[in-house]
């Protein structure tokens, strides 16, 4: 195997090792944003789209040139077998054939967990803002009903110490002030409402993004599958060409 080929193997391995451990569910997406909130991703920031799309392009190059390999070896694997040339030129000319096929999954799996490894960093992040938006929204929920309980009964209390007292004036200003106080009530049970509202809108953004994220899991748990087959068989093809 080539330096490029052995560059880009070991680049596939790396992306697995990473998107696996970015899967595991132990590891909660706001612990995973606080370790992208490091100083060093920081500074990574500023390079990572250009690094993304450079390191996207090398891929689709190695992949096409893996592509036109295969092309030409299978044309010409086709060509010697009319022939009927040596079994040493057909046993050479089929070796090629399967180092093209090796590369061309190499290069085409290194692409799309490039791919993924973007997309799956992008919903961790997303998840853990909308998990920290769901936890200051429930906590201003939670402010919001102890405040609007205290002046229920800050109101309860006052027109039972009111009632059966003086007329006139004291009892304008009571009735004045029990008013305030009603409006008050009010307008706290309208932010209630309201924060209440947008509680249940981000709890329905959190479970999509998580649906979403499952997904992602299970289409990468079914490409690993694939992947594994498919080196299963270049495995046994190398063991056949061995002997």
């Amino acid at each position: 195997m080539t330096f490029q080929w052995t560059a880009v193997a070991t680049f596939l391995y790396g992306e697995i090792g990473v998107i696996l451990v970015l899967c595991l569910p132990f590891i909660s997406p706001l612990r995973w944003q606080k370790i992208f909130m490091f100083p060093l991703w920081s500074k990574m920031a500023v390079f990572w789209n250009k690094m993304f799309l450079t390191i996207i392009v090398l891929l689709i190059v190695l992949f096409l040139d893996a592509v036109r390999e295969i092309r030409k070896y299978s044309s010409v694997h086709v060509n010697e077998k009319a022939a009927n040339v040596n079994s040493s030129a057909f046993d050479h000319i089929q070796m090629k054939l399967f180092r093209s096929q090796r590369n061309l999954y190499l290069s085409g799996f290194s692409l799309f967990l490039w791919l993924v490894l973007r997309r799956t960093v992008t919903l961790l992040t997303q998840l853990a803002k909308e998990m920290a938006s769901h936890a200051a929204l429930e906590t201003q929920v939670n402010d919001a009903t102890e405040a609007a309980k205290k002046y229920m009964a800050e109101n309860e209390r006052l027109q039972e110490a009111l009632s059966g007292k003086g007329h006139g004036k004291k009892k304008e200003s009571t009735d004045a002030t029990e008013e305030k106080l009603k409006e008050e009530v009010e307008h706290l049970k309208a932010e209630l409402q309201k924060t209440s509202d947008a509680f249940h809108k981000a709890k329905t953004e959190v479970a999509a993004v998580k649906k979403q994220s499952e997904g992602l899991r299970k289409e990468y748990d079914h490409l690993m599958k694939e992947f594994q087959q498919l080196q299963q068989s270049l495995n046994q093809a190398e063991g056949k060409k061995d002997l």
